[in-house]
């Protein structure tokens, strides 16, 4: 699978350079996503820009994975969806589970409030 990663300072950038996400390529991304969790900077954004379809099973593995962050204290917020992918995603009743924002930069924002939010909470303990 085909996937650009852009690496900013508290987060990664994963956009899979696919226009359709089949249940094999998901549990390729799936596989490098949660490489992550073991890294110094393990909150991701997927963005999904060039995503155009996706099967049922794709959208489960993501919504399994984005729990696997938040178990582990880290971020994993999907952006850019378009019409077909938000519209399987809402069919299956997996949108209202993931973390969705509409822009990259809305995405950015998620993450570091999460860790602001994590920060707080920690130092609250």
């Amino acid at each position: 699978m085909n996937v650009k990663t852009d690496t900013k300072e508290k987060f990664t950038v994963i956009t899979p350079v696919e226009e359709a996400l089949s249940v094999n390529m998901t549990g390729e991304l799936n596989e490098l996503l949660l490489k992550y969790l073991q890294k110094d900077i393990p909150h991701v954004v997927l963005n999904l820009s060039q995503v155009k379809a996706i099967s049922d099973s794709s959208g489960e593995i993501l919504a399994g994975t984005q729990h696997k962050f938040y178990e582990n204290d880290c971020s994993f917020v999907i952006c850019n969806l378009q019409p077909g992918v938000e519209a399987s995603l809402d069919k299956q009743g997996l949108l209202e589970l993931m973390n969705v924002t509409p822009t990259e930069s809305e995405a950015w924002d998620i993450v570091q409030m999460e860790e602001i939010e994590r920060e707080l909470l920690g130092g609250a303990e």
